[in-house]
């Protein structure tokens, strides 16, 4: 295609097809779509999977979650993968929205580390009447998304949770929450006024957060990983997680924790 735009966010640099529209732009992915609302880019990504966490589970999990109906996936193909990346697999995959069937290409690039990795989805789709004017080259645009942040994924967070918990890594596959693609004509409305909360909820369900309310400042929020169900804060701003409510981080401790609540969207 001609004329690639190249643009720069606070965590990610992508490139857009000329016409194309950026509706997520965040801490955790990239999506865009087509003037006329039938293709799609996706980039999504997380640091600290379980080493045994496979390529085709990953982008199942997160295209199935978009809410597509008969999703299904081809056998993976091995590619070329992104920059910091070491190993990527490619998969075709076809699913229908609303009655449209759909086709697109997704590739998982890996990026293994001591017992973990880090896993990043870039996906292309179109309705399939449409697919074979994208298919040479749209595929390769989603890959150009890149981090430019150490933040991006959440690798900080999610990597400082892991050196408090060294043994939540089996249970972390268990207790994320399936990340969405976003389901791209849900996202294409963002004229009316509730488009900043549903941008907010897609951003917690691509990135498996939660938005929590600082109460040491109540203006400001924080985007904190799903692996836990409670969080405390102290005035440092350092965060402790989990999953028993009977928990309490004050109990033997010098600093004053407290109990972080849930923003609702």
């Amino acid at each position: 295609p001609a004329q690639l735009r190249f643009m720069e966010g606070q965590f990610f640099t992508y490139a857009l097809a000329p016409g194309w529209q950026v509706t997520e732009d965040g801490q955790f992915a990239v999506v865009a779509i087509a003037q006329d609302q039938k293709a799609v880019t996706i980039m999504v990504g997380n640091t600290g999977m379980p080493a045994n966490y496979s390529p085709g589970q990953y982008i199942y999990e997160r295209l199935s979650a978009a809410g597509y109906q008969q999703l299904s996936l081809g056998q993976p193909r091995q590619v070329k993968p992104i920059q910091g990346c070491s190993i990527a697999y490619e998969f075709d995959y076809r699913y229908l929205v609303n009655g449209a069937a759909c086709r697109g290409i997704a590739r998982c690039h890996l990026a293994p580390s001591y017992d973990m990795q880090t896993m990043i989805m870039t996906a292309a789709a179109s309705v399939e009447t449409q697919w074979k004017n994208y298919a040479s080259w749209l595929p390769d645009v989603a890959a150009l998304a890149q981090a430019k942040d150490g933040r991006a994924f959440g690798a900080r967070g999610i990597m400082e949770q892991n050196i408090r918990n060294s043994t939540a890594y089996a249970e972390a596959a268990r207790n994320y929450r399936e990340w969405s693609a976003k389901n791209w004509q849900a996202v294409t409305d963002d004229r009316n006024k509730s488009v900043d909360a549903r941008n907010e909820q897609f951003r917690e369900n691509i990135g498996a957060v939660q938005t929590y309310i600082n109460p040491y400042d109540p203006g400001k929020t924080i985007e904190l990983s799903t692996q836990y169900k409670y969080y405390w804060i102290d005035q440092q701003g350092k965060t402790w997680g989990t999953n028993d409510p009977s928990e309490n981080p004050n109990t033997g401790s010098t600093k004053k924790w407290v109990k972080m609540n849930k923003k609702n969207n």
